[in-house]
């Protein structure tokens, strides 16, 4: 059975805490672009990243180190901006860590399906 908005896992969508920093610069919903998320989505570890955030989630937002990552610092910092940049998360400064979360909304408002796609994707389905 395929995955929708009415039959997929609970996705948390939890509300700002008061006094949260402001996101770091990304584009506003109407420019966001299909072929920019997907790019995004497109490299395994991103996917993962996402989905981790979507069905894992334990707080508002979640910092690098929260993921298990065996990547050198550099490289995640490239792929959370690439995904940041891309719109699919959205990133707040918190002294010198940084933390992320999934613009759910946006993306199921600008491309209805594409969470229920991600979300229904596994590592070892490819």
């Amino acid at each position: 059975m395929p995955v929708t908005a009415q039959t997929r896992p609970a996705v948390t969508v939890m509300p700002e805490p008061p006094g949260t920093p402001p996101p770091l610069p990304e584009p506003a919903i109407e420019e966001l672009r299909l072929e920019t998320v997907l790019g995004a989505l497109s490299d395994p570890l991103r996917l993962r990243i996402v989905r981790k955030l979507l069905l894992e989630r334990e707080a508002f937002d979640h910092p690098c180190g929260w993921f298990g990552l065996d990547r050198p610092k550099s490289s995640l910092t490239h792929h959370f901006r690439a995904l940041r940049e891309a719109g699919v998360i959205r990133q707040r400064q918190y002294g010198l860590e940084r933390r992320s979360h999934v613009r759910v909304e946006d993306l199921d408002t600008r491309f209805p399906g594409l969470v229920d796609l991600v979300i229904a994707w596994s590592p070892e389905s490819g």
